[in-house]
């Protein structure tokens, strides 16, 4: 379904752009039907950024990406607004992904006139019903509401219904459960796993290892904008290969380790990254 082959991208920074940061160096990875790949990595490592170009926010600078084996660098018109009909983003801020004066049901209207014009009142109202459903929101509760009047959990959600409004077949996951309180993410996360059932590929960014190793089936470990190491995400967060991985897993805290008997501090492998 979506292949990453030796993505790179480059950003000019400094003055009149005379420095050049890469951000994303070389990476490969792939999302099939039916499946979640968790994108895991430190603040920095270019974990968004992959993100944003896969939902074609900013182009790459190098490698190719493939949906359906097809280069989405070069979807356009209708053809790339049929990409977003099956590839959709779900950000970590909730609460920036709508315009405040703007209520729920005006958010999804907005689908509803990009992509279903000739769609009838009754059976629109059904589609948003069902997608609703799905992630188990009540209308009556949540679309005469304006942005501010919602939990972020119930605005995260409502994300989520949007895209299944589209009956897509790929979600950008991009830290959607960062800002939300415990109780709010296992719902938010079961949620994932019921659409993941269901057949959607699923691109999990995070930078929580137990969250990936929660919900994934593979797991991509990237460093300082690259690959450092990939596979079952069972095995790889279990016996993981690579040093980075390692001071990841040693990094995290324990609930059966008081504060005061965990050593702090965890070094950073030297020479991994560039």
């Amino acid at each position: 379904m979506l292949r990453l082959d030796n993505v790179t991208k480059r950003y000019r920074v400094g003055t009149f752009g005379s420095r050049e940061l890469v951000a994303v160096r070389d990476v490969s990875l792939e999302v099939r039907p039916g499946e979640v790949v968790a994108l895991i990595g430190q603040s920095g490592s270019g974990k968004s950024t992959i993100g944003r170009l896969i939902l074609r926010l900013t182009p790459a600078s190098g490698g190719t990406i493939s949906f359906d084996g097809d280069d989405v660098a070069g979807f356009k018109g209708d053809r790339l607004r049929a990409y977003y009909a099956d590839v959709q983003g779900v950000f970590q801020d909730p609460f920036s992904s709508y315009n405040p004066v703007f209520r729920a049901d005006r958010t999804l209207e907005l689908v509803r006139e990009t992509y279903f014009p000739r769609l009838g009142e009754r059976r629109w109202r059904d589609k948003v019903e069902a997608s609703l459903a799905a992630v188990r929101l009540d209308p009556a509760h949540v679309l005469g509401r304006y942005p501010h009047q919602l939990s972020g959990g119930q605005l995260q959600r409502l994300l989520v219904a949007r895209a299944l409004l589209l009956d897509i077949r790929l979600l950008v996951a991009d830290e959607i459960i960062s800002m939300l309180d415990a109780s709010t993410r296992i719902d938010v996360l079961n949620l994932l796993g019921d659409l993941k059932a269901g057949g959607l590929g699923i691109l999990f960014i995070t930078h929580d290892l137990s969250l990936g190793n929660y919900l994934s089936d593979t797991a991509v470990i990237l460093h300082r904008g690259q690959v450092v190491e990939t596979g079952p995400a069972e095995r790889v967060l279990a016996r993981p290969a690579h040093p980075y991985t390692r001071s990841l897993l040693a990094s995290v805290p324990q609930l059966h380790h008081k504060w005061e008997r965990t050593g702090r501090g965890v070094p950073e492998p030297a020479g991994e990254g560039a």
